[in-house]
């Protein structure tokens, strides 16, 4: 594809040769001749003096180090990640039933439905059109799945669960099992909670794979439209985002906490239970929320402070070996003064 091909395809503006000839696409380091790569940061300018890209992505006013053809634009990432769809379409699998499925007699599949080897798919199931279900994927009763959904291999999606249109499940992925929930007994024993509630993502939700969310007891969990979800994620039982939220690797979020709009939170970062979490709160990598957030904060730490709090309080722990020193030091020398004042006094 030539170079005022893809800037045409993009909507931005290119410098060069307008007839370049690029096949594909690739990071700073690692992009040979023929290839096209981008710069989004400024610590990453130095890579294009080594660079081997034929053309690169940048900005609309960052001064290049050397002859080098390029596309311009606001959001360089952006523009990389739309011509990244120029080279590459991801796996989809052929329209049709596989011979090895098992699929209900009453479960209705749209138009363009396409279902893969050794899926299970149970009474009531309603599958939306152009929906793909791949390998091993098991289907419980009375499901709901949009159109332009992909299941990606071996994930599973229990009873009563209500998928949007445009979402992504990914591999080991297990929507709608029970939720954790045990009452204890006098004899220290545990009674299981039937979870008779289901979960529902809308529309444009991506769930990573060996992602978990459950079920509530009565109710619901409700995965916000267009938020996105990482691999290795635990969703509790009743959890309710807001839309757009993106929860990265690792995170797990208790029973019952609800999560306002934009949302971010970042990996292995745990919520208590019954949570209010505002509007636009960013979340750090490994911080431990016990209460709740106001909009637009941004906390790290365990437990949780505003972000300047916690870097004030880290910058400290650093020091802590030398104050702990010092005070040694000045505990020693009020000994020695008060020793000396007691026997200044002694008759």
């Amino acid at each position: 594809m030539q170079l005022q091909e893809i800037a045409q395809k993009l909507g931005c503006a290119y410098e060069g040769d307008p007839h370049l000839e690029i096949h594909g696409v690739a990071s700073l380091a690692e992009a040979q001749v023929g290839e096209l790569s981008f710069v989004s940061e400024a610590r990453y300018l130095s890579l294009l003096e080594q660079t081997q890209a034929s053309a690169v992505i940048l900005d609309e006013s960052t001064p290049l180090p050397r002859p080098l053809p390029c596309l311009r634009g606001r959001d360089p990432r952006l523009l990389f990640a739309q011509a990244i769809e120029l080279f590459y379409q991801p796996y989809r699998a052929p329209t049709g039933i596989h011979p090895t499925a098992v699929i209900d007699a009453s479960a209705q599949l749209g138009e363009g439905v396409a279902i893969g080897a050794n899926v299970v798919v149970m009474e009531g199931v309603c599958i939306g059109d152009y929906t793909q279900i791949h390998a091993n994927v098991t289907i419980y009763p009375q499901v709901r799945i949009g159109s332009r959904c992909q299941l990606f291999a071996n994930c599973v999606i229990h009873e009563r669960t209500q998928i949007g249109n445009d979402c992504l499940i990914h591999s080991g992925a297990v929507i709608g099992d029970d939720g954790f929930g045990h009452i204890p007994l006098a004899d220290g024993s545990w009674r299981r909670m039937w979870q008779a509630g289901r979960v529902v993502l809308e529309d444009g939700v991506d769930v990573g794979s060996n992602t978990t969310i459950d079920r509530a007891a009565v109710g619901e969990t409700r995965i916000g439209r267009g938020s996105k979800i990482d691999n290795l994620v635990q969703i509790g039982h009743g959890v309710k985002t807001g839309p757009d939220c993106v929860i990265i690797a690792q995170v797990g979020i208790a029973g019952g906490t609800q999560l306002g709009h934009h949302v971010i939170l970042a990996g292995q970062s745990g919520l208590a239970g019954h949570l209010e979490i505002g509007d636009g709160v960013r979340v750090a990598a490994q911080t431990g929320i016990t209460s709740d957030i106001p909009a637009g904060q941004t906390v790290a730490g365990y437990p949780h402070q505003p972000v300047s709090e916690w870097r004030k309080s880290v910058a400290a722990l650093r020091h802590l070996p030398d104050l702990q020193r010092t005070l040694r030091k000045l505990q020693a020398r009020v000994a020695e003064l008060e020793g000396q004042l007691n026997l200044d006094r002694d008759p």
